[in-house]
């Protein structure tokens, strides 16, 4: 997966604005102060090019950046910061959910969760969420370089078991010494692959292409327990 050149398209703030045109895309999630614009910006090999909010749960934005013609990545707004106002939470909650929920050419969600911690509720209750829509997902463990390696090993089993997944689904990765970025790239390479059109996601929708939306939304983030 190539990643150069790149260039910002838009901040969505309405889904009237999402991008026409059909390029797949893939889209980062993960909470407040994750790590999500240091891997971005790791995985595209440009300092400070995704930029870093100036504070925890700022951006209520889909932020989307264009790769050379053919690809779009899409930085969610970060999640589960308390001080957030409540009704710019709902103001998120209902634009990313719908966005996940009807985004035909959307290929995969990338989940960043801090390696050195337990699982928290909102990254449970979003990898439930994101199975139970059939949205392919990848999680993403960060941070790594803050564990000693045996440290990065218990922890990642952890995690693993919390999210009912093996080893061979889920990636570990340090924006700082950069392991794990050729990993993620070649994953996400695997994303992009043409797809039949039996599978639900065409590979070349409609400018205003949406998938049905199931009735089962994206359960309220606000109900969730706070994860300190």
């Amino acid at each position: 997966m190539q990643v150069q050149p790149i260039s910002f398209v838009d901040s969505v703030f309405r889904l009237a604005r999402l991008p026409e045109g059909g390029l797949p895309e893939i889209a980062f999630a993960g909470r407040s102060n994750v790590g999500k614009s240091s891997l971005l910006n790791c995985l595209i090999n440009r300092k400070n090019f995704v930029k870093v909010s100036s504070r925890p749960g700022k951006t209520q934005s889909l932020n989307f950046y264009l790769v050379g013609e053919d690809l779009h990545l899409v930085d969610l707004p970060g999640y589960g910061y308390a001080k957030v106002d409540k009704k710019l939470q709902a103001k998120w909650q209902a634009l990313v959910t719908t966005y996940l929920e009807t985004r035909v050419n959307l290929r995969c969600v990338v989940l960043i969760i801090d390696l050195r911690h337990a699982l928290k509720d909102l990254d449970r209750m979003l990898a439930g969420w994101l199975q139970s829509q059939a949205i392919p997902w990848l999680p993403v463990y960060t941070k790594i370089d803050k564990l000693s390696r045996n440290e990065q090993n218990r922890q990642a089993q952890r995690l693993d078991t919390a999210l009912g997944i093996s080893s061979t689904e889920r990636l570990l990765f340090s924006a700082k010494t950069r392991e794990g970025r050729e990993q993620l790239l070649a994953r996400l390479d695997a994303f992009l692959v043409p797809q039949t059109p039996d599978d639900g996601r065409s590979d070349e929708p409609d400018q205003d292409e949406m998938r049905p939306v199931e009735s089962n939304h994206l359960v309220d983030l606000s109900t969730a327990k706070k994860a300190l």
